[in-house]
């Protein structure tokens, strides 16, 4: 057998660093250039260096919307991981009907983001909604889900939770049935109950997995548009600007490229950032873990 090539792994990684070239990092670095200009697309871009990144933090409007998204990214990734946890582990059985469950629940993943805001939107109606509805049946005050301050972020939240919850109830059902059926087994006959055993033997060994639906659900949390747009429209009282809605009104209502750019970078860093410590937290093994797979 000839040995390989240095080389071979490379060619084989081409075509994926090519397209993460083209697509994410050309425009990243196009993005960084142009927010170190005033421009509005109408009249030609002026050099203002590091201007439009020091008006974003000293008017405040950058700490507000990276507390009103990570707010957002917390109830998003809790929700979605603790929710698909749950479904993973009830409906980790055989036969057609839990089948069918899994099936319907993964189908609002399979969905489009734009058909569920319009969803939720007639659901949550004040007047005529299924929630107002039950609210009245019950007896109870009229909540103004996407009116109220308070209420329009956790609103958005839950709404991306019912969306996300498929997908990550899959990918736990794929790491529940990689845990070795014997480590069980051995525990069980220990004594070790049914909690115990998960403590002690299914969760050491998901928790790669968990981290991965961490991370994947932190990135869908910061890319949320389409909920915002459709639903709330930013607000009220810009209650839930994000940053990609924030990005996009700098450019299509305020026309300031250069500060829509700057919040752009911003965006990425911060990204990466929690990204890696989300990472880090999620792969380092606790002390009480150590050895409990051997």
């Amino acid at each position: 057998m000839r040995p390989r090539a240095r080389s071979h792994p490379w060619l084989m990684l081409g075509p994926s660093l090519a397209a993460w070239i083209l697509f994410v990092f050309v425009p990243l670095g196009l993005a960084a250039y142009q927010s170190l200009f005033a421009w509005d697309m109408l009249t030609e871009p002026e050099w203002v260096g590091a201007a439009n990144y020091a008006a974003l933090a000293e008017g405040g409007e950058l700490w507000r919307i990276l507390g009103r998204t990570l707010g957002f990214s917390v109830l998003v990734v809790a929700g979605s991981m603790t929710l698909g946890l749950l479904l993973a582990l009830l409906l980790d059985r055989p036969g057609r009907l839990f089948a069918f469950v899994r099936g319907a629940i993964f189908s609002a993943y399979v969905v489009s983001w734009v058909a569920v805001a319009l969803l939720w939107v007639l659901l949550l109606d004040p007047d005529r909604g299924v929630a107002a509805a039950v609210l009245r049946a019950l007896h109870l005050p009229r909540v103004g889900f996407l009116s109220d301050p308070a209420a329009a972020i956790p609103t958005l939240a839950g709404v991306t939770v019912w969306k996300i919850t498929g997908y990550a109830m899959i990918v736990f059902l794929a790491g529940l049935r990689a845990v070795p059926r014997s480590l069980h087994e051995a525990a069980a006959l220990d004594g070790a109950g049914a909690l115990a055993r998960f403590r002690w033997v299914t969760w050491p060994l998901l928790r790669p997995t968990a981290a991965f639906v961490a991370t994947t659900s932190l990135i869908v949390s910061f890319q949320a548009f389409d909920v915002v747009r459709i639903m709330t429209g930013g607000g009220p009282a810009r209650a839930t600007t994000l940053f990609v809605y924030a990005v996009y009104e700098q450019v299509f209502m305020n026309l300031s490229v250069g500060k829509a750019s700057a919040l752009a970078v911003v965006y990425f860093l911060v990204l990466c950032v929690l990204a890696a410590l989300q990472l880090r937290a999620w792969r380092s093994r606790p002390p009480g873990t150590r050895g409990t797979a051997a």
